[in-house]
Order: structure tokens, then sequence, then C-alpha cells
């Protein structure tokens, strides 16, 4: 029996005169409820209850400590009601992470619309271009555009983004288009890095590599793409960083045939069955609002003509 175990069956001897309706009023036997007062008062090294063949009554210090037990006991029953019912209630802060520029383009409504389905909701999202640690910096979701290591967490898959080479109709139409990944060293590139310093050769499939002029280095996908629209390049970009470009006419897929696989795209989130009632809502809710996605199913790249033709 630990200690708030003693402390209960103290405060149930109190109210109720005797240990044997206190061991009734718990469900545990009489000489459960005697070891355990006599283990408090040792434990304190003082008196709290004086016994006789037909009473029961507190002492003094038994009185004092009855007073300072009930608000310590109370506080914890109300923590214990609160915890269940964040783990059974949609409420509460939610916690959201996800790559900046896809988490301000589809996680961000998806937050809106589900604020506005449950009120007692809060959100916090922190869309960045690094892994976030959940259990560290405290969020409670996370939507990952990568190959996940194995881990505790559970991850559910809602699609996967093409990696993409693209250029503007006037970039091709100045430099000409390449047939191979061979021909880009004769190309300028925008090329992408964290620090805006090296570029590392671009990747294609079956293990070939290409390393174009580059002729810009940023650290935002946003800059790049809107340099490749300007007509300064080539680049390359995820589907979904790319699509606006490429639905409008500002862009064009370059060397489709040697695209690399795609990366699959997850929610993932730490203690599964077990999350608060918030998260599972949140994740079953993404989950069927990211499925809907066209980039993530390998469509809605085509230029706009194109698709009213098909329709």
């Amino acid at each position: 029996m630990d200690h708030l175990d003693t402390l209960r069956c103290f405060v149930a001897v109190a109210e109720a005169g005797g240990f044997a309706p206190a061991a009734r009023s718990l469900g545990r036997s009489p000489a459960a409820i005697t070891r355990a007062i006599a283990a408090l008062e040792a434990r304190l090294g003082v008196l709290l209850l004086q016994r006789s063949t037909r009473v029961v009554r507190l002492t003094e210090a038994g009185e004092r400590f009855l007073g300072d037990c009930r608000p310590v006991l109370a506080d914890l029953h109300e923590a214990e009601q609160a915890a269940r019912g964040a783990q059974a209630q949609v409420q509460g802060q939610l916690s959201i992470t996800a790559p900046q520029m896809f988490g301000i383009c589809h996680v961000a409504p998806i937050v809106q619309d589900f604020l506005a389905a449950h009120p007692r909701v809060q959100a916090r999202t922190l869309f960045v271009n690094w892994l976030v640690n959940l259990l560290d910096e405290g969020m409670d979701v996370a939507v990952r555009i990568a190959h996940l290591p194995d881990s505790g967490l559970t991850a559910l898959p809602v699609g996967a983004l093409r990696r993409l080479m693209v250029a503007s109709p006037a970039y091709l139409a100045r430099y000409g288009e390449p047939r191979h990944p061979g021909e880009l060293s004769s190309h300028r590139a925008i090329g992408i890095s964290r620090d805006a310093r090296a570029v590392a050769p671009w990747a294609f499939k079956d293990g070939v590599s290409a390393q174009p002029q580059i002729c810009w280095i940023s650290n935002s996908n946003e800059v790049d793409i809107a340099a490749a629209e300007a007509g300064l390049g080539l680049t390359r970009c995820l589907a979904y960083q790319a699509a606006a470009g490429l639905q409008a006419g500002r862009l064009r897929i370059v060397l489709a045939a040697h695209e690399p696989p795609p990366v699959p795209v997850h929610i993932v989130y730490p203690a599964g069955r077990r999350a608060p009632a918030k998260v599972r809502a949140f994740v079953a809710f993404a989950r069927e609002r990211l499925a809907q996605v066209p980039v993530l199913q390998g469509r809605g790249l085509e230029p706009e003509s194109e698709g009213r033709k098909t329709d």
C-alpha cells in the first residue's frame, strides 16, 4: 500500500468513526486498514487515532492532520478526473508541427477547420524546416515528409510527393530542354541549402547524379520557385511546392523519366491508442483531409488548360 493509500485509509476511518465501516467503504479488510494506520503513525511518529473497544477518536494531532489531508486528496481527485476528461474529451491545447511551406499550404487550413469543429481545442503550430523532436518540444502531432526511421512513435501514411525538376517555359525556350541528367552541366540552376552555402549534386533514379551550374543558392523553397518562374534556371523541389506554378503554366517539369522515387508523407504522433482524444480526433481529421490532396496522390500537376480538356 503506497503513501496516498494510507492517507485515504486515515481519512476514511476518521469520517466513518471506525475501522470496520472504513474498510467496507474502501473495499478492504479491517486488518489491512489497521496496518495502514499503524504504518502512517509510525511514519509520522505521532498518534493520530485513540482506539477503544467501542469507538475511535481523533487525537489533537489527528484533527490537524485530517484538515491537511482532505484538500490534498481533493486536489488529487480533481487532477485525476481532469486527466480522465482530457483522455476522453476533445479539448485542451493541441500542438502540431510540419515543414514550413507544407504547413502553411496544407496543414494550416486543416487546423483552421478542426478548431471550427471543436471550439474547446486551442492550437499551437510550429512550421519549420528542421526535424522537431515531439517529446522534447512538447508537440502532439507532426507531419513528416521523409523516409522514417524506426521509433516508438505511431506513423500513418497519407501519400507521397514526387521529387521534380522544373523550369519556366521562357528558360527552356532560350536554353533548350535537357533530355538526360548528363546534359545538366551546361544548364543554369537555382539550388537550396539550409545554410545557403554548398549545394550537393542533384540525384536522380538508379543512382545517377549531376551538377548543373548553380547561379543562386537560397535556404527557401519559395525563393527557388520564384526564381525558376522568373526564368533564371532549373530548380529541384517537391511536387506541392511547384503545383501552383505548374497548373498556371509558369513552370514545366523537366526530366520526368529520371525522377528519383517519391518521398512518403506521414502523420506522426506518440502514444498510439493511448493518445488523448484531441490528438486522436485531429489525426483522424487530418488523415482524411490529406488523403484528398491531389499532389500527395501523384496528381494535380497538369496545366489548368489540360485539366479542363480532360474534364
